[in-house]
């Protein structure tokens, strides 16, 4: 392995061991009604989305997939001020993917997926997000099941890989 590529494959190990580490110390500064826009950006870096609101609040989705577990929503109100935050990829928001919803209200609320897979004998696509499971020692993955025909929610489940 050629040197320049050695130290990509290391940055990229280190990014997705150290991140989480970063998001441990800088979450619990970003207070609710407290935090600006500019004090967030600085402590969680650009964020990954930024979804807009009717009413002009706006929502940061600050996504850790594919190597992570989690995702944040910031949510801002119109004075630039943290209204709301949320770790999304967790059971009490899973139940919110229900049947016809589209990808865009997905994305929305679960943000970036770590994978999306066609399977067109079933007529289906999967977004698929890794997520804490309750045994540490397995893979845990949360999807949703979009019909191709409608573009819609089919369907939404857990996925575990036992290791052995």
């Amino acid at each position: 392995m050629r040197l320049p590529r050695l130290f990509a494959v290391i940055l990229a190990a280190l990014s997705g061991t150290l991140l989480p580490a970063c998001d441990i110390v800088n979450l619990p500064e970003i207070k609710v009604g407290v935090t600006a826009q500019g004090e967030v950006k600085r402590r969680m870096g650009e964020p990954g989305f930024v979804h807009h609101d009717a009413d002009g609040s706006v929502v940061w989705e600050y996504s850790r997939q594919p190597a992570g577990r989690t995702c944040y929503m910031i949510r801002f109100d119109r004075q630039g001020i943290v209204s709301e935050m949320a770790q999304v990829l967790s059971p009490p928001y899973f139940s919110r993917a229900t049947p016809g919803l589209t990808p865009d209200e997905i994305r929305r609320l679960f943000g970036q997926p770590a994978r999306r897979q066609v399977f067109e004998n079933l007529n289906e696509e999967v977004w698929e997000w890794r997520v804490e499971g309750e045994n540490p020692l397995d893979d845990s993955y949360f999807n949703v099941y979009f019909s191709l025909d409608e573009g819609r929610v089919k369907k939404s489940g857990l996925r575990i890989e036992h290791k052995a």
